[in-house]
């Protein structure tokens, strides 16, 4: 499209009634558009009549705007020779993502998950560190989750030979090379520009796979197209709170044949991440402060997480999942099983797993770390172990955590943070993330 808009005649799009966002030079209509919009509402008005593009690009891949919004509400493309550095420096987008001006260590240096969390803290922006670190609360269950598995204890065996060990695993008769995937977590271009493509591909690289978040930076298509063709990936799904919504996402994530839906089912409302909501009303006081529009906050805050998860249905229950599983015939795992019994529940309504998880500390604070709901579920229904296939994340960093796991009956383990983390450095940091710990461990303590 030729036609060209000024800033000022974009300024006058600056109401919910009637929104003109700029992404990437080009001017859309998102009055319809916004209420429906994945991440909320809320962080789409915060940019009406302003280019969007810092925070679009900061998130988002180039080509999720066209797939989500009509020709139709193409408006045509900025007037670049409008644009005066006043009005750039009123932008809400610059003022909320100055980047950190340190670098990142080199690759080399990097030794364990704890060095690539202290690498991602230097260089992220204050709001990117705060929607990834923050947890629920007093973050007792963040930081129980990682010391809970210091409290295991090993008894080697010894003069067993493992100069050839198999670290692999089977799950859903589909074969990896190691345990060990990562959590589905939100937004991965927020560490790199790539986000889920390189790390998708670091983890093929190591044998393992990709399970694709519901609010990934890219797409589930993308993703699976930088993968070998037909190769086994996972798709993790929050329901929407228009049925509709979810039944068309769900069939177009069907046809590219995911090995198994990851149901979150431990987030009906998100939790309140202060350190999250603290650096939202801060960058929504300077925005205001600089001539930009100050964001209309609840009593609860109005933190990235919040507003990325508004649109989830809080009124998920177990008939939604039989719906679910008798709509696609799709093999359907529970992620956020936090007790024997929903454990023992799926498995009797014909789940064909469960994820172990209290969402990383970031959903009910003082929820029970994971490692004891596995424990749990060992003593109270050795079944589900046997017969379902069980994921576990939650404080995992090392390998000797995967591997009390996998003793204990686990069938995989999935890092979220730590390979968000390590991402930072792209593909190669994900292959180094598992090379520095894991792959080692896995064959000095032989199970």
């Amino acid at each position: 499209m030729d036609t060209k808009i000024s800033v000022q005649e974009l300024s006058k799009h600056s109401s919910p009634e009637d929104g003109w966002i700029v992404i990437n030079g080009n001017i859309w209509d998102v009055t319809e558009f916004a209420p429906k919009h994945p991440g909320g509402v809320e962080i789409i008005n915060e940019y009406l009549g302003q280019d969007a593009s810092a925070a679009y690009n900061e998130v988002h891949g180039p080509s999720l705007a066209a797939k989500y919004l009509d020709t139709s509400c193409l408006k045509g493309r900025l007037d670049l020779s409008t644009v005066t550095e006043e009005w750039k420096a009123k932008q809400a987008s610059n003022i909320q993502s100055t980047p950190s001006p340190q670098k990142r260590p080199p690759l080399e240096s990097i030794i364990n998950m704890y060095d690539f969390e202290a690498a991602a803290e230097k260089v992220l922006s204050a709001k990117s560190w705060a929607f990834m670190s923050a947890a629920a609360n007093d973050s007792f269950t963040k930081d129980s989750n990682i010391d809970c598995w210091r409290k295991i204890w090993f008894r080697p065996r010894v003069l067993v030979g493992v100069k050839n060990v198999d670290t692999s695993c089977e799950i859903l008769g589909e074969k990896f090379s190691l345990p060990l995937f990562n959590a589905p977590a939100a937004l991965a271009k927020l560490s790199h520009d790539d986000g889920e493509l390189a790390m998708a591909r670091g983890l093929v690289a190591k044998g393992s796979t990709i399970i694709v978040c519901h609010n990934a930076s890219y797409s589930y298509p993308e993703v699976v197209s930088v993968l070998p063709e037909g190769y086994p990936t996972f798709y993790q799904l929050y329901f929407h709170k228009d049925r509709a919504t979810t039944e068309k996402l769900m069939t177009e994530v069907a046809a590219l044949k995911p090995r198994a839906v990851m149901v979150t089912v431990d987030l009906p409302v998100v939790g309140k991440r202060e350190a999250d909501e603290r650096v939202k009303i801060e960058t929504s006081s300077a925005s205001g402060a600089a001539g930009g529009p100050a964001v209309t906050k609840d009593k609860k805050g109005s933190g990235l997480a919040r507003a990325t998860g508004s649109f989830i249905d809080s009124d998920l229950q177990w008939k939604d999942i039989k719906w679910l599983m008798d709509r696609f015939g799709i093999p359907v795992f529970l992620k956020g099983i936090q007790c024997a019994h929903d454990a023992k529940k799926a498995l009797d309504i014909g789940c064909a797993g469960i994820f172990i998880s209290n969402h990383g500390g970031r959903a009910v604070d003082t929820a029970q770390p994971s490692l004891l709901t596995l424990m749990e579920i060992n003593a109270n229904c050795p079944e589900v172990l046997e017969q379902m296939e069980v994921f576990i994340d939650g404080g995992i960093r090392r390998g000797t955590d995967v591997l009390k796991a996998i003793c204990l009956g686990a069938s995989g383990c999935c890092m979220g943070r730590p390979f968000h983390f390590a991402v930072g450095y792209g593909q190669e940091g994900v292959e180094h993330a598992i090379d520095s710990e894991y792959t080692l461990m896995l064959r000095k303590l032989k199970c």
